[in-house]
């Protein structure tokens, strides 16, 4: 599978609950921390959920 580099670039102080829980899923808990991820449809669905708030690159 393909993997792919998430950043979080943004605070999640202020946003819903449910963004909070999706960002501690995808193990993003501090700004500028990344994230090596492998490309499932699980973990494409909360990137997208979440995606104003990363930065996504490709490996």
């Amino acid at each position: 599978m393909k993997k792919i580099k998430i950043t979080l670039v943004k605070s999640a102080i202020d946003r819903p609950e449910r963004q909070k829980l999706t960002l501690q899923a995808l193990g993003l808990n501090k700004l500028h921390v990344s994230k090596e991820v492998e490309t499932t449809p699980q973990i494409l669905g909360m990137i997208r959920k979440v995606n104003h708030l990363l930065k996504v690159e490709e490996i």
